[in-house]
């Protein structure tokens, strides 16, 4: 069994709908591979791919490559991925499974100056975004991690936005005629998309007016 560091923390039709799409992305990556897999949801809301079958330990390596993976026991110096959980002026605080959580203190975020709430608003890190990190004394944001947010603040503007699946974004985004306006979106995490706008795009302006349609947090990154 593999756990992936991507939660399911909405309710209702939407987790259904999120379960759904987390089995297929779960199937397409392991089309080719000869296993079978179940696709579950632990009570701390991430989910686990049960996996049997000759190529089984192919399988569990590729989808924690693909989406990270929450293990029992973090071990010095070894990088992880964990889930934005909370943050204050000391620093964040991200979810790692079993009820735990690893602090990333306000100096070793890594991502310039200012308080890590502002630090949070400039790279459009929404609530539950996965972050990878690696658990050194004290625990830091990866170097990889930090190359990643910085190019979200060169070239084109983007809207980041929690609770809703690609697919949703890309309808949503439909809904409110813009999709002349924007490239793509991008997956980063199962239910925290990056939508990456087109250089004469307005983020905030397209904040405002997809905002009315998804009950998410939604943070523009302005070049």
């Amino acid at each position: 069994m593999v756990v992936l560091a991507t939660k399911l923390y909405v309710d209702g039709d939407a987790r259904q709908r999120a379960l759904d799409s987390l089995t297929s992305l779960v199937g397409n990556e392991l089309a080719d591979l000869d296993v079978e897999y179940d696709v579950g949801i632990r009570d701390d809301d991430f989910p686990s791919v049960t996996i049997t079958g000759p190529d089984e330990t192919i399988a569990r390596n590729l989808l924690g490559e693909e989406f990270g993976e929450i293990v029992p026991t973090l071990e010095a110096g070894e990088t992880y991925v964990g889930t934005l959980d909370s943050w204050d002026d000391d620093g964040f605080v991200l979810d790692v499974g079993h009820g735990d959580s690893v602090r990333i203190p306000a100096d070793e975020i890594g991502l310039g100056r200012g308080s890590p709430e502002q630090v949070r608003t400039r790279f459009g890190l929404v609530q539950h975004l996965p972050l990878e990190f690696v658990n050194d004394d004290p625990p830091r944001l990866s170097d990889a991690a930090q190359d990643e947010l910085y190019e979200w603040t060169r070239g084109q503007g983007r809207v980041n936005v929690n609770s809703a699946t690609r697919a949703e974004v890309r309808a949503t985004v439909n809904r409110a005629g813009h999709a002349q306006d924007i490239v793509t979106v991008e997956r980063v995490g199962l239910l925290e998309q990056s939508i990456v706008c087109r250089d004469e795009t307005d983020p905030p302006g397209l904040v405002s007016s997809i905002g009315q349609y998804l009950p998410s947090e939604l943070l523009c990154i302005v070049p």
